[in-house]
């Protein structure tokens, strides 16, 4: 069981964001989890371009770092997202890597993988952005287990250290759920009509997106 963390905030080590995504990885690991964490804002990846070649060729024009993590998130059965909120949203950096994941939704690459997402905040919405992460989860096709958003307010130690025990629990569920195939009903029913959507979506284009038919035709998702 692999799970991987990937952190958004810019601060490093002094990171809160930070420990909040390593105590969900400590908590997975006390169930046996592989865990390996990204610091994204240490990488070189380039904003998307829009030029769809993704679509047809299954490669990405730019020559950066993104091929590289993105091949660690499809060799791992978990994905911890973790964002502080910049502005009621998640940072720039980890927006970046998202834009660059278009072909994945249209493929619904993380399908069978699991997740989950992690937030801090100055004042106020760390909910929204876990909120948003687990639907990036849900939209990639993962299974998400859940999430834990802390307002650090005038005393962020204060506030953290309950945090952190909730995101140690979060990873137990998050591999205990990857081990169990612990599926949910509404999000069962998303991810079907997530993927009919795709499926329509990539019949269109066919004729263009040569990657994404070839793909779904060889998992089974397109029969013709």
């Amino acid at each position: 069981m692999k799970i991987l963390g990937i952190n958004g905030s810019p601060l490093g080590s002094q990171s809160r964001t930070l420990k909040l995504v390593k105590a969900v990885l400590d908590g997975a690991q006390g169930e046996g989890a592989e865990t390996e964490l990204v610091d994204v804002c240490s990488l070189d990846i380039r904003y998307c371009n829009g030029c769809a070649v993704c679509y047809a060729r299954g490669e990405c024009t730019h020559d950066d770092d993104f091929a590289d993590l993105y091949e660690k998130m499809l060799a791992s059965d978990g994905i911890v997202l973790g964002s502080p909120n910049y502005i009621n949203s998640v940072t720039a950096q980890l927006k970046t890597l998202l834009d660059r994941m278009a072909d994945a939704i249209h493929c619904q690459a993380f399908s069978g993988k699991y997740g989950c997402a992690v937030s801090t905040a100055g004042g106020s919405r760390s909910d929204d952005v876990v909120a948003y992460l687990n639907d990036v989860l849900l939209t990639l096709g993962a299974t998400t287990v859940g999430g834990v958003d802390v307002v650090l307010g005038e005393n962020p130690e204060e506030a953290l250290a309950p945090a952190e025990n909730r995101a140690y629990e979060l990873g137990k569920k998050l591999a205990r759920a990857i081990r169990d195939r612990t599926t949910y009903p509404d999000q069962e029913e998303f991810h079907a009509e997530m993927r009919d959507r795709m499926v329509r979506l990539v019949m269109r284009n066919r004729d263009r997106w040569h990657h994404e038919y070839e793909y779904l035709r060889e998992i089974g998702h397109i029969r013709e």
